[in-house]
């Protein structure tokens, strides 16, 4: 049995990139990130096909990964950044590993937002690599899948440079923008990266983070 302390929390870096456990505190900047994202955000967003469409409000999602975490299901990250000129890292974006599977399976899945005015700098793809190192490696788990629509182009351009293996298609699979919604499954496992997906994509990636 693996227990909630033993995994979390935890904090991962890479250069001026960071990520850090989600926190009560953050709700104004993640907020005030997340209406500035609207537009860019809402064709890809998780919705509630139940009569009412309820979504949890903030403080409500932090409670439940929290407890999340501490029950060894999920590791729920903020993406910060140490910009110029700035006394504190910003928030950009969210990442979180969930449905974490022990035992026989020892598998996980990850999705994540970035903030719109930080595409294209290879931050997604690098809290990508950061969080599956951190689970290959330290967590000891075997395969993370990604699922994405397959109008992201992109989010499919950030698989496609890490190197996950496209798995198919799932009809219908997630209940996105108020539709069932098709996605594509992507998947690595540790054996495909025996040196670190991160140092990978680092030494053949386009990444254009401040060391």
């Amino acid at each position: 049995m693996v227990y909630g302390a033993a995994i979390w929390p935890a904090t991962l870096e890479c250069g001026d990139l960071s990520l850090r456990p989600i926190r009560y505190r953050d709700r104004h900047e993640w907020m005030a990130v997340r209406r500035r994202n609207a537009r860019w955000l809402e064709p890809w967003e998780a919705s509630n096909p139940a009569p009412g469409g309820y979504l949890p409000a903030f403080s409500e999602m932090v409670r439940s990964l929290k407890h999340q975490a501490r029950m060894a299901m999920a590791l729920p990250w903020i993406i910060t950044e140490l910009q110029q000129g700035q006394p504190k890292p910003a928030l950009i974006g969210q990442l979180t590993v969930s449905s974490i599977t022990w035992g026989s399976a020892m598998s996980a899945t990850l999705g994540y937002w970035v903030d719109q005015a930080c595409a294209g700098r290879g931050i997604a793809p690098t809290a990508v690599a950061m969080a599956t190192d951190h689970c290959f490696q330290t967590l000891g788990l075997h395969r993370m899948e990604i699922n994405i629509r397959p109008e992201n182009r992109a989010s499919l351009r950030v698989v496609e440079k890490l190197g996950f293996r496209d798995e198919g298609l799932r009809p219908r699979y997630l209940h996105i923008n108020g539709a069932w919604a098709d996605h594509r499954s992507f998947a690595l496992t540790a054996e495909e990266v025996p040196g670190g997906l991160l140092a990978r994509w680092l030494e053949h990636g386009d990444v254009g983070l401040t060391p």
